[in-house]
């Protein structure tokens, strides 16, 4: 296998020279930036007039054309900007043309029109893929009026959550942890501050959002659904610039300036809540010094070396607190490094190397008052990795991509020491390493003005090993009390450092897109996708608290095989734009707990667990109107998550935890003028499934609510519905009378609808021999909040 890899290696790096020896056309190429602010533009389109053929920028604003030898007419365009028209001359040698476009705000809707380019939705291979502004996000309504990328984009299609709540979101009926988030290519494990209310991205430093649900290009992989790629600013290269904002809960602000004009800049941007500043006067007693507050850092510096070098360094660190004597904190912490390196005009490379960790603890005794009488536990994953990309632009209609990917784990699933009367005990499970690797190769290839694909292949293999002296071995003993699942372990003796098992996937992908006409298309996709590393969780809802583990000899990686076929139409001059996508998704090695299954501080947790499969498929609409005084988007989804394992539900499909059946959410924005604009959102969501008793014994008068074993599922919480409004009212002028500024007026929960959370049973208080069902709503009333937000 090894001889294999690294004949795979030499046939990537040689391939790319051995074409370009063979190509006797000239290259024009470069970065395509922000006038403004000197950040690269992402999706830029660059188009050759006479050719009647063109490409597009990449993550870092870099792009290149190959042409034959002439004279030509190079149109460059972005949403949002002014055109940029250039007359160029290819007669002699390549060209390197660096351009800078300018924002227009005066004539924000006829900018629109001329630079996005011609029905980019219907024209482009991707499917499945939502790209959200910041410009948009910024105005949809949130809650206490705090704008959240990871909130927004749950009003896309296929994206849904268990709740209010809940942290992280669920795509295409996958579990929170089947989502890849990645900020500056650093997964972050936990996107969730304050319980799921609020995502960890700060919205003054983000510059660019991506969610890929399908037809997920080779170079990703890791999880089994969705990858959501969220890029940083890179810092304003041009001027010194404030961003900030004053709002009910927490206040921001960031600052972002050269370091030397046009060649290198930085960003730095701070949040924190302040709730128990505020409760703080209102907190007596036993509730007196009461912990309640979240707070993030998040920082990035690049140097523009010279044309063909550039280097960033980006970070973030953020962490909630909550508690009182007793209490818990988590947080994530990333740091990223990375280097760009332009070897010819046609040859592209970006090499990052990143720091990830996610870390939780739970103290019985924050303020150290009973240091003999205390409970800690305490839980982290932290990656390292190192990951080259290469692209190579071998024709406007063709661009080849490869490289590679080396990610290391170190988990310790939980760690707990308990002190009573001054004794101590230790316990829980010990660390687990595991190495992922992984090549790609993709190519995306135009065949015809009506028929373009890409296709790719993706090899990763895992390595798993414990700091253990021992691990188990799952072995069938028959289900009894004592063996829920069925299962017990078996000791086996383990050489520390050794790896125990290793896994290997091959992970096709495949799209391809065909023009049914000017401003209509049909795409199909195929993707597999592996998946090492999985969330313990036998709650309804993820909590900052639940176990993050490696694959093992028990474990298998969850793998997913995803087919998508979609229509997309553009209408009234790109002004709307729909798709229609139909979606199935089979996944293998899905993770189920046994009935009474105890995953915390067990080390013996594996035997509880149970494997199976599981499908999910659907229809996803979408109608999106993109300019003009009222924009947004109406988007609804159709859809089935199921799961079939032979110990549960008599061995028959049952409805995942993340199963809703249908969801409607509309979008609008309205601007009146220059001064005021408006905004709504409305979302309706079928209820989750959830499992409640469906018989009772009575015993000496007292109820017992019994659920037969295995069941799974059996009962749908209400339906979810809510309405959002906002009014946003612009100032002239800022802080010290500088810059601009809004004030911003939200109301969440319009109507006051008391959303079910979850369901629960228990005893009638006034006669316990009868069981009532109780609803549990997060938010239960409306929330009105203001905020200010400035910027000079």
């Amino acid at each position: 296998m090894n001889a294999f890899l690294r004949n795979i290696w030499v046939v990537l790096l040689l391939f790319p020279l051995c074409l370009q020896a063979q190509n006797q056309k000239l290259t024009v190429s470069g970065y395509i930036k922000d006038v403004k602010n000197g950040e690269g533009l992402i999706g830029a389109s660059v188009f050759v007039k006479e050719l009647m053929t063109g490409t597009t920028t990449n993550t870092y604003g870099f792009y290149s054309l190959t042409v034959p030898k002439g004279n030509y007419t190079l149109v460059v365009s972005s949403v949002g900007y002014r055109k940029s028209i250039r007359e160029i001359k290819l007669t002699e040698q390549s060209l390197s043309l660096n351009l800078e476009l300018q924002e227009d705000g005066q004539e924000l809707e006829e900018v629109v029109v001329k630079a996005k380019r011609e029905d980019d939705n219907v024209k482009s291979m991707e499917m499945s893929v939502n790209k959200v502004e910041m410009k948009t996000i910024k105005k949809i309504p949130a809650l206490l009026g705090e704008v959240d990328l990871v909130r927004a984009i749950q009003f896309l299609p296929g994206v849904t959550t268990v709740g209010e709540g809940a942290s992280g979101f669920n795509v295409r009926g996958g579990g929170v942890d089947q989502n890849l988030i990645l900020l500056d290519d650093a997964p972050v494990y936990n996107s969730s501050h304050l319980f799921g209310f609020f995502s960890v991205f700060n919205p003054d430093a983000v510059k660019d959002v991506k969610l890929i649900k399908g037809g997920v290009p080779a170079q990703y992989g890791g999880r089994a659904s969705s990858i959501l790629d969220v890029k940083m600013k890179e810092g304003n290269a041009k001027e010194l610039e404030i961003n900030g904002g004053i709002g009910v809960i927490f206040s921001r602000l960031s600052i972002e300036a050269p370091i030397v004009k046009d060649k290198a800049s930085f960003i730095v941007a701070a949040r924190r809540s302040y709730i128990d500043i505020l409760a703080k006067p209102f907190l007596t007693g036993n509730n007196a010094g009461s912990s309640f507050n979240f707070y993030d850092l998040t920082a990035k510096v690049n140097y523009n070396i010279d044309n063909k070098n550039t280097v960033f360094l980006s970070g973030y660190f953020g962490r909630d607190v909550f508690g009182q004597d007793f209490g818990f904190n988590w947080g994530n912490s990333t740091l990223s490094g990375r280097w760009n390196h332009v070897f010819s005009d046609k040859l592209f490379l970006n090499t990052t190397a990143f720091y990830s960790n996610y870390d939780y603890a739970l103290d019985s005794d924050l303020k150290n008052k009973r240091p003999n009488n205390a409970f800690k536990w305490s839980s982290n994953i932290t990656n390292l990795s190192i990951k080259p990309d290469f692209t190579y632009y071998i024709s406007p209609n063709n661009t080849l991509t490869f490289g590679g990917q080396v990610l290391t784990y170190n988990f310790k699933p939980g760690a707990a020491t308990a002190t009573s009367e001054g004794e101590s005990r230790s316990f829980g499970q010990e660390r687990k390493n595991g190495i992922e690797s992984s090549i790609y190769v993709g190519d995306e290839w135009k065949i015809s003005p009506k028929f373009s694909v890409q296709y790719g292949l993706r090899f990763s293999r895992y390595d798993y090993s414990s700091q253990e002296d021992f691990y188990y071995q799952r072995k069938y003993v028959g289900v009894s009390a004592d063996f829920p699942s069925g299962y017990d372990l078996t000791y086996i003796p383990n050489t520390k450092g050794k790896t125990i098992q290793t896994y290997q996937n091959l992970e096709p992908r495949f799209s391809m897109n065909y023009n049914t006409g000017d401003n209509s298309s049909i795409k199909a996709s195929y993707n597999r996708l592996a998946q090492y590393v999985h969330l313990m969780s036998n709650t309804a809802a993820s909590t900052p608290l639940d176990v993050w583990t490696s694959s093992t000899n028990n474990i298998k990686p969850q793998v997913a095989d995803q087919v998508a076929l979609g229509y997309f139409q553009n209408f009234g001059d790109n002004m709307y734009e729909a798709s229609a996508e139909v979606f199935y998704k089979e996944m293998q090695n899905q993770i189920d707990y046994a009935d009474r299954a105890n995953l915390f501080l067990n080390p013996y947790f594996e035997k509880d667990l149970l494997f199976g499969k599981g499908r999910a498929y659907g229809l996803e609409l979408f109608v999106k109107k993109n300019r003009g005084k009222l924009t947004g988007w109406i988007s609804y989804t159709l859809q089935r998550s199921e799961k079939k394992i032979d110990a549960l539900n008599n061995g028959n499909w049952y409805f995942s935890r993340y199963d809703r059946t249908h969801t409607l959410n509309m979008l609008a924005q309205y601007e009146i003028n220059k001064k005021w604009s408006f905004g709504a959102n409305f979302a309706y969501i079928t209820g989750v499934p959830y499992t409640l008793p469906e018989q009772q014994f009575v015993v000496e008068g007292q109820v017992y609510p019994y659920i037969p074993a295995g069941t799974r599922g059996n009962f749908r919480v209400p339906a979810y519905h809510r309405l959002d409004v906002s009014a946003t009212k612009k100032n002239k002028k800022a802080l010290f009378g500088k810059g601009e500024s809004e004030w911003v007026f939200s109301i969440y929960n319009l109507y006051n609808r008391r959303n079910p959370f979850s369901i629960y049973t228990r005893p009638n208080e006034t006669n316990p021999a009868q069981t009532e069902a109780v609803q549990l709503s997060i938010i239960g009333s409306f929330v009105p909040a203001v905020t200010y937000n400035f910027k000079f």
